[in-house]
């Protein structure tokens, strides 16, 4: 079991007044993601701490048990499947440690935001509607909820305001974007305020969605 997470990060230029937490999918490392940060045409870009957390590496059931970066098991291939709950909630209390940490510097809750892709955006998400306090924001991409409905009974409603923005590939064959979608439509119905965008894509990420990332974080971050 994990303790905490090793990271890769980029300094801001400037006064560290805000952080982005960035999450990567299945058998990646925090390196996939690296390069957004540069992408990403964010006015308040110099005052960014960006993290990108490794996830562990454990064996992973529909791969054989293969072992690999993952933020908890896949048990079966269809998304109507068992869930690797204890996995999930596990992730998220590393996560949870990594914003103590920018917490302890000074940041303010409210100045860190949670991303994250594929099952890094699942934990983003979950992680980011559990936390007990005011987060700036989540963007979740490419991902799903499976904890949706236990999460309903438990949500504080602190970040029921926070803004989350949730895009998907509409050619998605790895996470259904019926699955993702109907994750929108239920926080939606619970006048939680979130976005929704879908891009003719994969189970990847475009330069269109990156424009609306960069949007979307400068509305938050002044």
């Amino acid at each position: 079991m994990y303790s905490e997470l090793s990271t890769i990060e980029i300094q801001p230029e400037s006064a560290h007044k805000y952080s982005v937490i960035w999450l990567h999918g299945l058998g990646a490392d925090g390196h996939d993601f690296e390069d957004v940060a540069s992408q990403l045409s964010v006015n308040a870009a110099p005052n960014i701490h960006f993290i990108f957390p490794n996830a562990p590496i454990q064996p992973i059931t529909i791969n054989g048990g293969m072992h690999m970066r993952a933020w908890y098991d896949i048990l079966e291939a269809s998304l109507e499947r068992k869930v690797d709950l204890a996995g999930i909630y596990q992730s998220e209390k590393l996560l949870t440690q990594l914003i103590d940490q920018e917490m302890a510097k000074g940041i303010p809750s409210e100045h860190i935001l949670l991303a994250g892709f594929s099952q890094g955006g699942v934990i983003a998400l979950h992680t980011g509607l559990n936390f007990p306090h005011k987060l700036a924001g989540v963007v979740t991409l490419s991902a799903y909820l499976p904890t949706l409905e236990k999460l309903k009974i438990e949500l504080p409603t602190v970040n029921k305001s926070m803004p989350v923005f949730m895009a998907h590939g509409i050619l998605d064959t790895v996470v259904a974007i019926e699955s993702s979608k109907a994750v929108f439509n239920t926080l939606h119905a619970l006048e939680y305020n979130i976005e929704w965008h879908d891009y003719v894509m994969a189970h990847s990420v475009c330069t269109e969605e990156i424009e609306h990332i960069s949007i979307f974080i400068n509305s938050i971050f002044s």
